[in-house]
């Protein structure tokens, strides 16, 4: 496949399972991660009944009375966990017309004042009346937690196709394994008229891999070809869709590729699309721009086979030369959401909008 790929691979899990088909896995990994940077993932070893129980919520959990979303509004928690109102965010100047939830897997927060203030964002995450929907937590909770031991047995699958020795990505994660991932469950309703189409706009992933379930029928995800062309990923059910982060492409010398992505509103007059993305971290400490990874050159040479191909419409994390990985974040979180800024990191909120509190906050 050249560089102006016209799709997103689909990689079926259950080869890993046969050793006479493992090796085809692992090849296809290597095209995905080099040349695409998107993947679909079928047949993931997530309990279906999980899959369907999470998708059966996502409607419900912002059907709720506004009042009761507001008790777990983002601005209460340091962690920035917590429900979001329509229209918060800005990308690219517009404004985002997307509803929606952070939540986290568990983690209890032991910082102490005098440590840096990035150690604050990993902590418990606030959830929607437990009344108003029954079981919400304790099926999402489980759905992480396999979503979770996926990702690491993905970042060894990474390994296996970069021919890494085993274990070399264990290095970005804490050593005691008291690691957070990030997840939200995402609401993007049919715009009132043709204005803007913006659910989010053009943007990349910063962590090392992102695993979304498409949760609703609609389209509206797409992937910026090294062309600029902009590809349609619908969903597919009984698949993630698996993509890299800047993180990732940082380590791996831009071996594995973060690909520029955006999702577009439904059309005018149709039910909303949900989704739901899990984030892996990494160490909130290390710092990714002095932690490159070596690899066999004749590796190497198929990104140079790939070519950089032109500008995307989406902005670099250059912080990663700069701070730590834990640093980087809280950048981001503290730009997106000034309200959480403003009362939890008062410092950081002042030198971003010395203005005062804006109409927005802005993601890129």
């Amino acid at each position: 496949m050249s560089a102006n790929f016209s799709s997103v691979p689909i990689l079926d899990y259950s080869l890993l399972s046969n050793p006479a088909t493992r090796s085809e896995f692992v090849r296809q990994l290597q095209h995905a991660l080099i040349n695409v940077g998107f993947l679909y993932l079928s047949n993931p070893p997530v309990a279906r009944e999980d899959i369907d129980a999470v998708i059966d919520y996502c409607p419900r959990v912002f059907d709720i009375p506004q009042d009761a979303k507001l008790k777990v509004r983002m601005a209460n928690s340091p962690h920035f966990f917590g429900y979001s109102l329509l229209g918060a965010e800005l990308t690219k100047g517009k404004t985002d017309q997307r509803e929606q939830y952070d939540f986290g897997t568990p983690f209890e927060n032991t910082w102490q004042p005098g440590e840096p203030e990035y150690l604050k964002l990993w902590g418990p995450a606030q959830w929607p009346d437990e009344e108003l929907v029954p079981g919400f937590k304790s099926t999402f909770l489980r759905y992480l937690s396999q979503v979770e031991k996926l990702s690491f047995e993905f970042t060894r699958l990474i390994e296996e196709a970069f021919e890494l020795p085993p274990h070399t990505l264990d290095k970005f994660f804490p050593p005691d394994g008291r690691v957070q991932h990030r997840a939200k469950v995402v609401k993007y309703p049919a715009p009132a008229d043709a204005s803007s189409n913006q659910g989010v706009g053009p943007h990349f992933d910063g962590g090392f891999l992102t695993f979304l379930l498409q949760a609703s029928p609609h389209r509206g995800l797409q992937v910026q070809n090294l062309a600029g062309d902009w590809i349609d990923a619908p969903p597919i059910p009984g698949t993630f869709v698996v993509n890299i982060g800047k993180a990732l492409e940082t380590v791996t010398q831009g071996l594995a590729k973060a690909t520029s992505h955006r999702v577009l509103s439904p059309e005018v007059g149709s039910t909303p699309r949900y989704s739901v993305p899990f984030f892996q971290n990494i160490s909130q400490t290390i710092k990714i721009g002095e932690s490159i990874l070596s690899f066999n050159p004749e590796i190497l040479k198929l990104k140079d086979a790939r070519g950089e191909g032109g500008a995307t419409d989406s902005v670099n994390y250059a912080e990663y030369g700069q701070y730590s990985s834990g640093q980087v974040a809280l950048l981001g979180r503290v730009r997106s959401h000034p309200d959480v800024a403003q009362r939890h990191y008062p410092d950081l909120f002042k030198q971003f909008f010395p203005d005062g509190f804006p109409s927005q906050g802005f993601a890129y």
